[in-house]
């Protein structure tokens, strides 16, 4: 039978009957449709909305199937809208719609469901009550005891109805469940959507659970760690907030820095190892202070290279008097490396003797270059350890001196000044000599291995120098080096020097105003003549330093306003003279020759001395000589005894007398093959009786044959015999190509006089020519004269 009644339009939602559901009401012809049920019957037909955003449903947006329901409680609140519990009563077909009024009527008719019964249904109904459960125990939104009130429902038609209305499905899903007049078949389709339900629910709950876990693990790492840094506070009485949280320090660093695949790999499993250790353990400290150094390397970070090769001589010209071979090399390499961008840093080896400015050139090279500096000094260094690193497998193992000072520079390309190369140690420990090969060599060191860090360190951007005072080195490391030499200055460079850089940094050491100090360039030239002699400007300094204390104790005890020094007063500041400068000797002497060595610390003026004492012709030496200059002593005596009759010494004399050959300063040790000419003038000398030269000075080897043998060091023995004020210099005429790298002022200063033969020799440095004698005598003959030598007067002109 037909009924009319006012009608409540649904959003989202669908009733089923004997439901009972609160529902929140604020349209205008929604309100007016509850009142108008309050004042009637209470009755009211709830249908759902095709559309829920629509705002004012006609006929065509709602469904043809609805609910009558009862109007159970009621309730206005503040806001306008309405509280409303409603029954759900029977289903009704809507077949007539009114929206004349203030709210809609709906004309309905009742709809009967046929009864359901037998095994089967019950069967069903069991399997969905079944279902039920255990949907019910993975929605969490639905009561307990919803699921054992379901159980106790005997009508399936009911507990079709009471299932739909509790799961959770779209609302034209439950609408076909509300149409669906068929309780059999209802029963069927809430099994079906609470089997598809359930599989989502499941995967809800997984996901749910899981997230739970990681929350309450993230929850417990970091109330572990706030406990761990409270701790920590208390133990290492930390004052700020954040310190001691190293662990994410190390992981950004990890993240952020250009590692090398091979070093990122280590670092992320030191990292790993050091995450699972007992913070305060040794373990942990070894792991800590290993990745504070693998990540302190400077990873990717390159100074920028200086390219202008003007401004780079300009830098060496301020900084370096002189040195102009030194110079030109660094000039040709920052050529090239402007050119190629890409230029594997060269070996470079200084060598020369102490206070020529071999280190601070380096310093200079790094200035002209763009480079940081980094300078290691070798001396003493006897641990292979020292240059590879310590192996890890202790508590104190540190890196080698190389990865030490890279991480220091800050920069993957500094200049590296190894200093005092030739000093190092070797015992039973290790040999650094051999270590430095693969630093050294400009095709291993892209792949540096250091028995620490345990990867390889790219070293080929490093441009290397190094510094020596000799070449005592071991041949494989000196093959990997390029030999530059620093000889050492003549007087007008350090006067040069002098006036340029020393004088005025030692009146700002002492703190001397302008104007207070003043040397003089004649003084400054005593002072080098007089109290210094050496190759550099180390003493030099020192006594400019002398003088400088000395003028400001002047002044300050108010003896002078200012100090000026000249050759006149620079006993008063200096003392007494130390060396003597002028001619070796003060006249010709027999038996006395002046002759010329090197040492490590520059060249000298060596005198030797021969004299004839009553004997049977044997050689003594003295003079603490070693073994090669002791065998020039010997083949010098043979050749003379050879060619005997053509200097005019009877071979008879031989049998009578001994010659004693004396090199004096008899501590200082003297070996080296370039004295034989000068020992074979002195022994001629003695033996002759005829004066040497006081003005020449000599070297070279000689051969039994009596050919002049070239020597090494020339420019330092030049040197040398400049100082001594000698004139006139004779070397082997093997070494008149070397000439060219002497500085003009020497060439010009000295005789220089290229000998080839012993006979040249003795015709330049003695004072008068040598008168050969015609000796046939059979019994006392000593020596066949040779045949075809070149007589005193025949000597070659150079």
């Amino acid at each position: 039978m037909n009924k009319s009644y006012p009608v409540l339009p649904l959003r989202d939602i669908v009733v089923f009957p004997h439901m009972i559901v609160p529902l929140f009401v604020g349209r205008d012809k929604s309100v007016a449709a509850l009142e108008a049920a309050m004042a009637a019957d209470k009755e009211i037909f709830l249908v759902a909305q095709l559309d829920p955003a629509q705002d004012d449903p006609s006929r065509d947006d709602l469904y043809d199937m609805g609910v009558t329901a009862e109007v159970l409680q009621l309730l206005k609140l503040p806001d306008g809208t309405v509280r409303v519990l409603v029954s759900g009563k029977e289903r009704a077909a809507l077949e007539t719609l009114d929206e004349s009024g203030s709210f809609l009527t709906a004309n309905v008719a009742p709809v009967e469901g046929a009864p359901a019964e037998g095994a089967e249904v019950q069967a069903l109904m069991r399997s969905v009550v079944d279902q039920f459960e255990n949907y019910a125990k993975l929605n969490r939104k639905l009561p307990a005891e919803t699921a054992g009130q379901l159980g106790e429902l005997e009508d399936a038609s009911r507990l079709a109805d009471a299932v739909a209305g509790n799961i959770a499905v779209k609302v034209a899903d439950k609408q076909s469940l509300l149409v669906e007049g068929d309780s059999v078949k209802r029963l069927e389709m809430v099994f079906a959507f609470m089997e598809g339900e359930l599989g989502v629910l499941q995967v809800e709950k997984k996901i749910r659970s899981r997230v739970k876990r990681q929350m309450e693990k993230t929850q417990r790492e970091y109330y572990l760690n706030e406990q761990l840094k409270a701790i920590q506070r208390e133990l290492g009485n930390e004052g700020e907030e954040g310190e001691g949280d190293e662990i994410a320090e190390l992981t950004q660093k990890i993240a952020t820095l250009k590692l090398s695949k091979e070093a990122r790999t280590k670092a992320t499993a030191e990292l790993k190892k050091l995450k699972t250790m007992a913070p305060m353990s040794a373990e942990a400290t070894v792991v800590r202070n290993y990745l504070d150094v693998l990540l302190g390397l400077p990873w990717g970070k390159r100074s920028k290279l200086k390219k202008d090769l003007p401004t780079a001589q300009a830098v060496l010209d301020q900084d370096h008097y002189a040195l102009e071979k030194v110079k030109d090399r660094i000039v040709e390499y920052l050529a090239v490396q402007a050119r190629t961008n890409k230029l594997k840093g060269p070996i470079l080896c200084l060598v020369g003797p102490p206070g020529v400015g071999k280190t601070s050139l380096g310093k200079s090279i790094a200035k002209a270059t763009g480079r940081e500096f980094i300078r290691q000094s070798l001396g003493g260094v006897r641990d292979e350890a020292e240059i590879r690193g310590h192996r890890r497998t202790y508590i104190g193992s540190l890196p080698g001196k190389i990865v030490t000072n890279l991480r220091k520079a800050g920069a993957s390309n500094p200049l590296f000044l190894l200093d005092e190369i030739d000093k190092l140690g070797q015992d039973f420990r290790g040999d650094p000599a051999s270590a430095l090969l693969e630093v050294l060599d400009p095709e291993q060191n892209a792949k540096f291995s250091d028995h620490y860090l345990e990867i390889d360190i790219d070293l080929s951007d490093v441009m290397f120098v190094c510094t020596a005072n000799s070449l005592n080195l071991p041949q494989p490391l000196l093959d990997r080096m390029e030999i530059i030499r620093l000889e050492g200055y003549t007087e007008d460079e350090k006067v040069e020097i002098a006036e340029r850089h020393l004088i005025a940094k030692q009146i700002d050491a002492h703190g001397l105003k302008e104007g207070e100090f003043a040397l003089t360039n004649e003084g400054l030239r005593d002072l080098i003549r007089y109290y210094t002699r050496e190759a550099g400007v180390r003493t030099l300094e020192r006594e400019i330093a002398k003088l400088a204390r000395k003028a400001l104790r002047r002044i300050l005890e108010g003896k002078a306003e200012s100090v000026t020094v000249t050759p006149e007063n620079l006993h008063e500041f200096a003392g007494v003279r130390k060396y003597r400068f002028g001619v070796g000797e003060e006249e010709h002497q027999i038996g006395a020759v002046t002759g010329l060595a090197w040492t490590e610390v520059g060249g000298e003026l060596l005198t030797i001395e021969s004299v004839t004492v009553p004997g049977k012709g044997a050689i003594k030496t003295t003079g603490k000589l070693g073994d090669v200059m002791k065998e020039s002593v010997e083949a010098a005596m043979s050749f003379v005894k050879a060619r005997a009759p053509t200097y005019g010494i009877k071979p008879s004399l031989f049998h009578r007398k001994d010659v004693h050959v004396h090199l004096p300063e008899g501590a200082v040790p003297k070996d080296g093959p370039s004295a034989g000419i000068g020992l074979v003038t002195s022994i001629v000398s003695t033996l002759t009786g005829v004066p040497v030269r006081r003005e020449v000075a000599m070297t070279g080897e000689v051969t039994l044959r009596g050919r002049v043998l070239p020597i090494g060091g020339l420019k330092e023995k030049l040197l040398a015999a400049m100082r001594g004020g000698i004139t006139t210099v004779l070397i082997p005429q093997e070494n008149e190509k070397d000439l060219a790298d002497i500085p003009a002022n020497i060439r010009e200063g000295l005789e220089i006089v290229p000998v080839s033969h012993v006979d040249e020799v003795l015709r330049l440095a003695l004072t008068g020519p040598l008168e050969a004698i015609d000796w046939t005598d059979a019994d006392e003959l000593a020596v066949q004269p040779p045949t075809a030598v070149p007589g005193i007067g025949e000597v070659r002109h150079h």
